[in-house]
């Protein structure tokens, strides 16, 4: 009997737990057009917040795809409840303290209804303590001249709780509603090691013209650490303690197991390099420290340990973010690929095609590769047409195939135009004057992107040129980013992995988005599409 009798009391508590989970959250079915952002907007939630009650949906997922949401009836049975206590007190006369709060509560709903009014149009911001033109730049990737022109105000400086502008609702990216927001915790203290093959010793007795005219890795070495020094500078400027330990590699896998052997490198919460990736995989073996691969390699596709972060994006996302960007824009017009007959070319040419030709609106999707190593004036005077959207798409990245499309296509009579696209500005592109590619509104997929007018990289030239009395160089901002990504990360006091989970983070050049949990190894998935303009300048376009 007594079993009986527990047995019907579990019944009843697991029926009063499970009505209780379903009045907290309940199912919805998406309709047609709906992308989680809009949802999110409706149900007055952060889209990163719904997103993370539904791991396995997409952004953007089809119709009728089943997601969990807040049940709002909570909300407002919580409400009704305060209705009903205020009612019962109303003829309660009431002290001068609710009175003035009766005031503030009439300010708050004024801040609401111009909160409600200008998000329609605008992404904005309301300025918390600690809130600086920097630090609203770096988390927004905007200028402050930006900021200036929509909120003519601030010229008097910001001021807390102001509601202001960030920028037009159209220029929004869907992703930003993920960017990760730098938080410095009290009194942390972050103890890291920087791993790189300064060879020394090796070096020694030759001039800096020696060392650097021959080795291009010497050139690296020194760009990436010069980078991260000015990094940290800048970290411990805003108060972030760091315990920094430089060790010099030496050649590949020559000095790395003796300094595993006498090192204890386990002490350190965060190493950034080896540069090898040889020494990369020996040590996440060896130890239990997150280890930063600050560089993209062929080899890293073989990295498989949860210790690793590989902060530059695998060659095969530049190619998914393309495709993904022609699926959601491209919806009418004429579709010619150039190939070289390769492998890699003729599955990326295959990739699309697939994409684009469930779409009725395109006219024409058609392939073409070289005659003789190059391609004709007429292999495109041929299938592209006058009057419409023409798109080509190169595949190839053989210089000489790439110079003679891009002749080709700037040579085209007046009535044809065309917009060129690509995944990669491989070594093929940078060869070919800039004017030319403008004409053609080249679009690329690019890991990194800078606006020339934007605060955050005019402070980072500015302050690089006053430390090392020379501009810095690709691979100089590549040590200042993922350094200074890392370090901010763990400057919050929290796991460098659990950060990860909280967003995407935009830097001088380079974003860093390790959110995808589908990835084993913390995999960076940050990559910007560009185009050219006119004017030889850069817009991000996604």
């Amino acid at each position: 009997m007594k079993h009986l009798t527990f047995f019907v009391f579990l019944c009843i508590l697991t029926f009063t737990v499970s009505c209780g989970q379903q009045k907290k959250y309940i199912e919805y079915k998406v309709k047609e057009g709906e992308t989680m952002r809009v949802i999110a907007n409706k149900l007055d939630m952060k889209t990163k917040d719904l997103l993370r009650l539904n791991p396995d949906v997409s952004r953007k997922p089809v119709a009728n795809t089943i997601i969990i949401i807040p049940n709002k009836e909570i909300k407002t049975a919580q409400n009704n409840t305060k209705n009903i206590e205020l009612n019962t007190k109303k003829n309660i006369k009431q002290p001068k303290d609710t009175i003035k709060n009766t005031v503030v509560t009439s300010k708050e709903k004024e801040k609401q209804l111009l909160i409600a009014t200008l998000e329609k149009e605008y992404k904005i911001h309301e300025v918390k303590k600690g809130d600086t033109f920097f630090s609203l730049t770096r988390i927004y990737n905007v200028t402050q001249a930006d900021l200036l022109t929509l909120n003519p105000i601030l010229s008097e400086g910001l001021k807390l709780g102001q509601i202001i502008k960030i920028i037009p609702l159209e220029e929004v990216f869907d992703e930003e509603d993920l960017i990760y927001e730098d938080h410095i915790a009290k009194d942390v203290v972050i103890k890291a090691a920087i791993l790189l093959p300064f060879r020394a010793e090796e070096l020694d007795t030759l001039s800096a013209q020696e060392i650097f005219g021959k080795s291009k890795l010497a050139t690296i070495v020194t760009d990436l650490y010069l980078g991260a020094a000015l990094a940290i500078d800048s970290l411990r400027k805003q108060g972030v303690q760091i315990d920094l330990k430089v060790y010099d590699t030496g050649r590949n896998s020559t000095k790395i197991k003796a300094i595993i052997a006498t090192e204890d490198l386990n002490e350190n919460d965060v190493l950034i390099g080896p540069l090898y990736s040889e020494e990369v995989v020996y040590i996440a073996e060896k130890l239990e420290t997150p280890v930063v691969f600050p560089v993209y390699s062929k080899k890293q596709n073989n990295f498989n340990s949860k210790l690793i972060v590989k902060t530059a994006p695998n060659k095969r996302l530049f190619r998914k973010t393309l495709l993904n960007y022609l699926d959601e824009s491209v919806t009418v017009g004429n579709i010619v690929i150039v190939g070289d007959g390769k492998a890699e070319s003729d599955f990326n040419a295959k990739q699309i095609t697939n994409a684009l030709s469930k779409k009725d609106s395109i006219d024409t999707i058609i392939k073409i590769i070289p005659e003789n190593g190059y391609i004709k004036k007429e292999k495109f005077t041929e299938v592209l047409k006058p009057n419409m959207k023409n798109i080509v798409v190169l595949t190839t990245d053989d210089n000489v195939i790439v110079a003679s499309a891009i002749n080709s296509l700037i040579s085209l009579p007046e009535e044809v135009t065309a917009s060129v696209f690509t995944f990669d500005k491989i070594s093929a592109f940078n060869k070919i004057d800039n004017s030319k590619l403008a004409q053609l509104n080249f679009t690329y997929v690019s890991n990194e992107y800078a606006r020339d007018d934007s605060f955050r990289s005019s402070m980072f030239h500015k302050a690089y040129l006053k430390k090392n009395h020379v501009l810095p160089s690709y691979y100089a901002t590549r040590g200042f980013d993922v350094t200074y990504d890392i370090l901010m990360r763990l400057a919050s006091g929290n796991s460098l992995k659990s950060t990860f989970d909280e967003g995407y983070s935009y830097r001088v050049e380079n974003k860093f988005d390790y959110t995808d949990k589908l990835f084993k190894t913390p995999e960076n998935k940050g990559l910007y599409i560009v185009k050219y303009n006119e004017d030889l300048t850069l817009t991000r376009i996604k």
